[in-house]
């Protein structure tokens, strides 16, 4: 028959400890709640950067393109 297990109480809770007071590492700044323009502004300005990535994308796949057009064009000159 097993032998049951004496638990030590104060083993059973460790004393947790937040991140942001250890270490000496700064605490994180409070939580300010943003009203709703302040939302719509920045979703707004994430679509304009997502928008200018992705046209940033397809200027290089019309680059290329445009090469491969070139290179079909010489392939059916042969």
């Amino acid at each position: 028959m097993p032998v049951p297990k004496q638990s030590d109480p104060k083993a059973a809770h460790p004393q947790v400890t937040h991140p942001q007071t250890t270490g000496g590492k700064p605490e994180r700044k409070a939580w300010k709640k943003k009203s709703p323009v302040e939302v719509v502004l920045e979703q707004a300005e994430k679509l304009k950067a997502e928008i200018a990535e992705t046209e940033e994308e397809l200027k290089a796949k019309r680059k290329q393109l445009q090469k491969f057009e070139e290179a079909k064009k010489i392939f059916e000159a042969i």
